[in-house]
């Protein structure tokens, strides 16, 4: 049953914004409304207490029990799916089907073959796929992005990309925790965003082969003692070689026997420069060096970002649509991200390096 699902109609050049799942949903709301020419004009959750709740605060009057119902409508532009992964992929189909453009929580799907069928849709309804790796979109993350494309760097040979957690598990004992929901745990979860902000600040490369394994001593064991489901790992590790020769270490775990609360560092080794971006005081909040060497002495550069240059994902896609350009975080690099995903699980099970593609 629907409530309150009355969607005013958009006046100029507008986009009307739907939000699916409003847990990370109540961010992708705050996002959108960045953009002068966005409306966030529905919301849909099943949770009826959140979703008058979430209604009530940012004062949007279309309000649906099921995504169904709200893309129904007929009346949206885009559509951000911001559920457990496991709906992922019927959830943007349905939105594709429905005429609307997405915005994909980060993973894109359970699989690699589950993103292949949504990137397929995409291409046959001509909408945009676009997934939220909000990583890339911090301000730090562009200066270095900008040096990397003016040649500061020269090729990247190696790099290494952690996201560590003392103790962090999600929701634990939830959905996060549950592989038929998930998918997997803090690779799936944290991993994901490390390793794609490293690959994009490498051009994203072609990956050839993967090396990984998965460790789940701790969470497993305080799921045992607590009787909570816990059937993924609390560690993962892989090691990625790419096609021109460069290779990548990718650390994420929910529990480490580590000194920091939180630990997120991505260092990338160039031909010409190396980089580091890292958070500050165990929080959100992240600094970026460059390491060089000029005129016979070494050069450490702190990266200042220039002011105001950190939109969210959200205001970069819907500038995109509005002007008609390429946008950013496509559903392609989307697949490359979960094909070595896929790969970095295999490899866990069988003891084995996995071939890519």
């Amino acid at each position: 049953m629907s409530m309150g699902n009355q969607i005013a109609a958009p006046t100029g050049q507008r986009l009307r914004v739907g939000i699916v799942g409003l847990g990370i949903g109540r961010k992708h709301i705050q996002g959108w409304r960045e953009h002068p020419q966005v409306d966030v004009v529905a919301i849909a959750d099943p949770d009826a207490a959140r979703l008058a709740a979430v209604g009530d605060e940012f004062a949007i009057a279309g309000r649906f029990a099921t995504a169904e119902e709200m893309f129904a409508t007929g009346e949206l532009d885009v559509v951000s799916i911001c559920t457990p992964n496991k709906f992922h992929k019927a959830l943007t189909l349905a939105a594709l089907a429905a005429g609307c453009h997405v915005l994909c929580e980060k993973p894109m799907a359970m699989s690699a073959a589950e993103g292949r069928e949504m990137l397929a849709a995409a291409e046959r309804a001509g909408k945009r796929l676009m997934i939220n790796f909000s990583y890339r979109f911090s301000a730090q993350s562009r200066a270095l992005k900008a040096q990397v494309d003016a040649g500061v760097f020269g090729e990247f040979y190696f790099g290494r990309s952690v996201w560590h957690r003392r103790r962090g598990m999600p929701g634990f004992g939830g959905w996060f925790g549950t592989k038929a929901l998930s998918g997997g745990g803090p690779l799936i979860d944290l991993g994901v965003h490390r390793l794609d902000l490293a690959l994009w600040l490498m051009g994203y490369p072609k990956p050839v082969w993967v090396m990984g394994n998965t460790y789940n001593p701790i969470a497993g064991e305080l799921a045992r003692q607590s009787g909570k489901t816990f059937d993924v790992e609390d560690l993962a590790t892989a090691f990625i070689r790419f096609d021109n020769g460069a290779t990548l270490a990718l650390e994420a775990s929910w529990a480490a026997n580590i000194k920091e609360a939180d630990l997120m560092e991505t260092r990338l080794l160039g031909t010409k420069a190396g980089l580091l971006q890292q958070n500050v005081n165990e929080g959100y909040t992240f600094d970026a060096h460059i390491f060089t060497e000029q005129h016979g002495a070494q050069l450490d550069i702190h990266v200042h970002p220039p002011v105001g240059e950190a939109n969210s994902g959200m205001y970069e896609y819907a500038a995109a649509i509005l002007a008609n350009r390429p946008h950013p975080a496509s559903g392609e690099e989307g697949l490359i991200v979960m094909e070595l995903l896929d790969a970095i699980y295999a490899s866990a099970r069988s003891g084995e390096p996995v071939k890519i593609g």
